[in-house]
């Protein structure tokens, strides 16, 4: 029987696989990270999940109501399911981390890089050493990042024109 094998984040970000995710804002992520993490829950189960402090207190000052009110959110921009069971409503992500990460990854990009012409690949540069320098990285994702890289670098090359040594 073949072993299933699951792409690594990495992978998985740099796929050019796209499932449409929508744009989320700040307090919609920390909704859909809840259930990213936990898998399916219901409403009142995702307002206990979210972030605590060093002291057990919430991060947000979040009633119960506006946790509902983003799961609400959340469903109408598709980027979360429920189900109803019994009484209650179960809710779970309906867009991967990796698709919603590379949406949000590509977007941050495009807003800096637009219009820019060759200060944006600088740009790009940048941004991935500040994200290369903020990250703890295994020795398993620094060799997945080189790969990536590797990849990129023959993809670019193998679309340049071949380099004359005269003239024909």
């Amino acid at each position: 029987m073949p072993t299933l094998r699951y792409p690594s984040p990495v992978e998985a970000v740099m796929s050019s696989a796209s499932e449409p995710a929508p744009a989320l804002s700040p307090a919609e992520w920390e909704v859909i990270k809840v259930l990213w993490e936990r898998g399916p829950l219901a409403a009142r189960d995702v307002f206990a999940a979210l972030p605590r402090d060093g002291r057990g207190r919430p991060v947000h000052d979040w009633s119960y109501r506006t946790v509902k009110t983003l799961l609400s959110r959340l469903v109408a921009k598709g980027a979360i399911d429920y189900e109803q069971v019994g009484n209650s409503y179960l809710y779970r992500a309906a867009v991967s981390q990796e698709a919603m990460t590379r949406q949000e990854v590509g977007g941050v990009l495009d807003r800096l890089t637009r219009h820019t012409g060759a200060a944006g690949r600088r740009i790009v540069s940048t941004v991935l050493a500040q994200f290369l320098g903020d990250a703890e990285l295994s020795d398993e994702e620094v060799r997945e990042l080189k790969a990536a890289l590797d990849r990129k670098r023959t993809a670019r090359d193998a679309k340049k024109p071949p380099r004359g040594r005269g003239r024909a």
